[in-house]
């Protein structure tokens, strides 16, 4: 990230009503405008949290994240550029109904529209481009998407430093703040099953999200170290089982088995292979990748994947 930017966060709320699609927009009373919900970066935040947190406060709308929807940047009176990442994020019945937005001193109020209507009432050509963005995934089917999220656990104790069983490696204090951190970002896209390799510093990893959701960890040799490194893992097994569910997942394992995670993630979606599927395997500790895939045709590809590190 540019020390001189302006980084900011939202989304292209989305609805279905009686079977048709309504998107969000927000009237701001200071600027008299129509926009999409959006805001700055608090300090130690990462995107996706920003993305989630901003709607909730503007619209009242809790929001999971599904696939990214573009980077709209322009320049600010001050002369310094602000650069504004969004997310599609599906707004679900209960969401609405616990919705406590009322009129205040920054939002006058919010709408849903139809998609063309909504083009036509944005004030900004960077909102209405991002707006297009977000259609071309409904032209192509993939509205409905579910994630699965690739997780790198956090900062262990060096090898060399532990004369134990390596399984039983634990994080380090640097390594225990990066799970704490991580735990709101992959929260943002509505994880709804864990999924960790049983070495302890990979389950201690996605301890703090699991706390946070209310779920347990399940885990698995099927995805360690230990069992890649003997040739007894069955990343395949894991992998197709999470493809199968359909469901927002967290697969936490060690940087020499994510090129393996992603590798069959591609097989079995039926993903043409990449430089992108390596890119997004070449984690540092504490990181993550998230692929979007289609809830309905999950064969017809990974949408997007994009990866996210925290800043300890």
């Amino acid at each position: 990230m540019s020390e001189t930017a302006v980084y900011a966060a939202g989304g292209v709320v989305w609805r279905v009503i009686e079977g048709k699609l309504r998107l969000l927009v927000i009237h701001r009373t200071a600027y008299a405008d129509v926009t999409l919900p959006k805001g700055k970066v608090d300090p130690g935040e990462m995107l996706a949290e920003t993305a989630v947190r901003e709607v909730f406060e503007e619209t009242g709308i809790r929001v999971h994240l599904g696939v990214p929807v573009g980077v709209s940047r322009y320049a600010l009176p001050s002369k310094r550029t602000k650069i504004v990442h969004y997310w599609a994020a599906h707004a679900s019945d209960e969401a609405i109904r616990t919705s406590r937005f009322v009129p205040n001193k920054e939002i006058a109020a919010i709408e849903w529209l139809s998609p063309k209507k909504a083009r036509a009432r944005l004030s900004y050509p960077v909102d209405v481009e991002i707006l297009e963005n977000f259609l071309t995934l409904v032209d192509d089917g993939v509205l409905h998407s579910f994630p699965m999220v690739v997780l790198r656990h956090a900062k262990a104790t060096p090898r060399g430093e532990w004369t134990g069983e390596d399984a039983l490696r634990p994080l380090t204090t640097r390594g225990t703040q990066q799970a704490k951190a991580v735990a709101g970002p992959l929260a943002s896209f509505g994880i709804r099953r864990i999924v960790s390799s049983d070495a302890i510093r990979c389950v201690t990893t996605v301890t703090p999200l699991a706390a946070d959701l209310g779920r347990k960890v399940h885990r698995t040799a099927a995805i360690s170290q230990d069992a890649w490194e003997d040739g007894t893992s069955d990343v395949r097994g894991v992998v197709g089982e999470a493809v199968r569910a359909g469901k927002p997942i967290v697969v936490c394992s060690h940087g020499p088995v994510l090129p393996d995670i992603l590798r069959e993630l591609a097989l079995a979606t039926g993903t043409l292979a990449g430089s992108y599927l390596s890119d997004a395997a070449a984690l540092p500790v504490g990181a993550f990748s998230v692929a979007h895939l289609s809830a309905s045709n999950p064969g017809s590809g990974i949408i997007a994947i994009e990866t996210h590190e925290p800043k300890l």
